[in-house]
């Protein structure tokens, strides 16, 4: 069904571009919708749970020691505003622990812990069995084509803090 459909619109879209970006922000949005149901069970947001896959894929590079909290927010797939907060959430419930740089007492290390990882090991065949679902009828070719497309418009739009056009 297309997206005029779906919306009941009436008149056409103002530009194939604006079809385009409204198509991508729906699709976004029923991806996201399917992915914040799998995780609820194990009381987690989408965002919550790349800070772990980061921090679980940090440990396997940095021997456990642990990244500072910008380098987790430069890996985020969406931003979050407040982090610090968002960590405390997770140290609170004890799935990540962190603790001061001894060489720099101003850097503070964030690293996963066991029970995290036992929660990631819980979700990672059901994440990958929804992202068959959601997308795997596309089949390889289509996926190729679809990563390059979304990379050729991330590359094309402005650095975060440079002006960019409201909706």
């Amino acid at each position: 069904m297309s997206l005029k459909d779906e919306l009941g619109k009436r008149s056409p879209f103002q530009s194939l571009e604006q079809e385009a970006v409204l198509n991508i922000f729906k699709t976004v949005e029923q991806l996201h919708t399917q992915a914040v149901e799998l995780l609820k069970p194990h009381g987690l947001s989408p965002t919550q749970y790349n800070v772990l896959r980061i921090l679980r894929g940090a440990s396997a590079t940095c021997c456990g020691s642990g990244i500072p909290c910008k380098d987790i927010a430069d890996r985020m797939i969406t931003r979050d505003p407040d982090m610090t907060r968002l960590l405390d959430r997770l140290e609170k419930r004890g799935l990540i622990a962190r603790s001061r740089c001894p060489d720099d007492r101003r850097v503070v290390k964030t690293s996963i812990t066991p029970d995290a990882l036992k929660v990631l090991g819980e979700l990672d065949q059901p994440m990958l069995e929804l992202h068959q679902r959601q997308v795997g009828h596309l089949g390889e070719e289509r996926l190729q084509q679809l990563i390059s497309l979304m990379e050729g418009i991330r590359e094309k739009q402005p650095a975060a803090g440079e002006h960019s056009a409201v909706l």
